[in-house]
């Protein structure tokens, strides 16, 4: 699977947000590498915990700058949020069970997972905060 490229398409234009989502697509990368060359399934495990630990740290961030600027959507971004950690958080205990992550299946996921999120709520929170701070 190819990396994730970090440019101006998945840029939000808050660069604090922008500084989250630029350390998530480098720890997806990682992630990538370490299936891909075969490391450890402790290696693998502890680089899917961090990237879900800093995905929970991100959703935090966005959610205060949500509630600081009042950001309408807020509810719903959380719902988002919520949903996309329980997703994350499954995959996780499935690759705990099984020792393994199918690259196909389980890595397009999370890219996914991660892009769409990026590219549809995150872009329409950007556009919000761009107007208020």
């Amino acid at each position: 699977m190819k990396d994730l490229v970090w440019d101006h398409v998945l840029c939000i234009g808050i660069d604090e947000i922008d500084d989250d989502h630029r350390r998530l697509v480098d720890l997806f990368n990682i992630l990538n590498h370490s299936v891909e060359e075969g490391d450890s399934a402790d290696y693998i495990a502890a680089v899917l915990e961090e990237l879900i630990n800093c995905t929970v740290w991100h959703f935090s961030h966005e959610e205060r700058l949500m509630l600081k600027y009042g950001y309408k959507e807020t509810e719903e971004h959380k719902m988002e949020h919520q949903e996309l950690i329980n997703s994350a958080r499954e995959l996780q205990q499935k690759y705990l069970q099984l020792g393994k992550l199918d690259e196909k299946e389980d890595l397009q996921f999370l890219e996914h997972w991660l892009t769409e999120h990026i590219l549809v709520a995150d872009n329409r929170l950007g556009a919000y905060l761009i107007e208020v701070m």
